[in-house]
């Protein structure tokens, strides 16, 4: 019995999902309908505590081959140290930056410590940064202890200045650091801006968590985080180096990686300020190649007549239009043909494609259909639309 409802369900489930068309279709700037079921599904990666992702990109994991994809910012060889399988800063060594370039999105994970030994005040101590696409830096400081007035030692400086602010720019929600020498960790979620004919249409957005605690939400830049300075804005390269500041102390950095993520606002699945509807119509176009490939337009049934429809919410082009024309009117000629008893054992399927035709006609993707009039025309005679009491 349990064998007989897992098979039924499978069977269920599998009707639903070749249904073709549900309640919307896509339009201008979404390539896909809404719980569309021909979008692709996300591909599967690993995601373990502790670990990167399965489709992360390692920046450093303490090894010497990891070192290697680390340089000056002059593309030389870095004077930064290999120190305990950590990434240790060197004074005067400038900065050190990934000899690959990411972006122009990407989600970044950083782990961090200031030195054990407290020394110096404001931003000479334990100050770092890490930069983002070259122009936009997320702080490292010691700010584990800012109130002179409550902490043994404390560290008081300008709010847009310490750990985890936007520096210069915006400071962190709440203050999250540990102390001098633990391990701190950084989880970025980075968007950069969106420029378009010579004009910033997007300004990129900073997500932060600080350990574990959202410090930036969905910040909106007002441009490159120069020092002491309003910023003008300027287009951002494509594609840019992580880097770490080096500003005289030695702060260490340990399991770094990186995803490349798309871009919410170039995305063809979505709509946005920088989308392309010749790239939505593209992908709509080939999603109805895909789905007019499976049909047999020698057949008329009710299938193909759902099938060739869910063809033409993606795209109305040629051979679609003429297929459609074809197997819509020989559904209606085998309509035309049908006795009373043939077309009540044909009611359900007679509805399921009225229910096509108003997917479409709600959405203006067909008009005047002359198979949803014939359909329409048999429901009012057969009495269909009436409720039974």
């Amino acid at each position: 019995m349990k064998k007989l409802i897992f098979a039924s369900t499978l069977a269920m489930v599998a009707a639903s999902a070749s249904a073709g068309l549900y309640g919307d279709t896509p339009d201008a700037t979404h390539a896909w309908a809404v719980h569309d079921r021909n979008r692709p599904n996300p591909v599967k990666i690993v995601a373990e505590p502790g670990l990167p992702p399965s489709d992360a990109i390692i920046l450093f994991d303490g090894t010497e081959k990891t070192f290697a994809n680390w340089c000056s910012m002059k593309m030389e060889p870095t004077k930064w140290k290999l120190v305990n399988g950590t990434l240790e800063s060197v004074k005067g060594a400038g900065y050190i930056r990934t000899k690959a370039e990411y972006g122009p999105n990407f989600q970044l994970h950083v782990e961090w410590a200031t030195p054990v030994k407290v020394e110096g005040v404001g931003q000479g101590r334990g100050n770092s940064g890490v930069f983002l696409m070259n122009d936009f830096e997320l702080q490292v400081l010691d700010s584990y202890e800012t109130d002179p007035a409550k902490s043994p030692n404390p560290n008081p400086n300008y709010a847009d200045g310490q750990a985890s602010a936007i520096y210069g720019q915006n400071p962190p929600i709440v203050n999250a650091s540990r102390g001098p020498g633990q391990w701190q960790t950084y989880d970025i979620v980075f968007h950069a801006p969106v420029w378009k004919d010579g004009k910033e249409i997007y300004p990129g957005t900073v997500t932060v968590f600080h350990n574990g605690v959202l410090t930036q939400d969905n910040w909106e830049y007002e441009g490159p985080t120069y020092h002491m300075k309003r910023t003008v804005k300027k287009q951002p390269a494509t594609k840019a180096p992580i880097a770490f500041q080096d500003h005289g102390n030695p702060v260490h950095f340990r399991n770094v990686w990186l995803r490349e993520i798309p871009c919410r606002h170039a995305n063809t699945t979505h709509g946005g300020p920088d989308v392309k509807e010749a790239d939505v119509k593209a992908l709509r176009h080939k999603i109805a190649e895909q789905l007019f490939a499976k049909i047999d337009t020698n057949k008329s049934g009710a299938d193909e007549v759902n099938a060739i429809l869910e063809v033409i919410s993606y795209c109305k082009a040629e051979p679609f239009c003429g297929a459609c024309k074809k197997i819509c009117g020989a559904y209606i000629a085998r309509l035309d043909a049908m006795d009373a008893a043939a077309l009540e054992k044909a009611k359900g399927e007679i509805m399921g494609v009225k229910k096509s035709c108003d997917v479409l006609a709600r959405n203006k993707v067909v008009e005047n259909c002359k198979l949803a009039a014939k359909i329409n025309e048999i429901i009012k005679a057969r009495g269909w639309d009436k409720k039974k009491k």
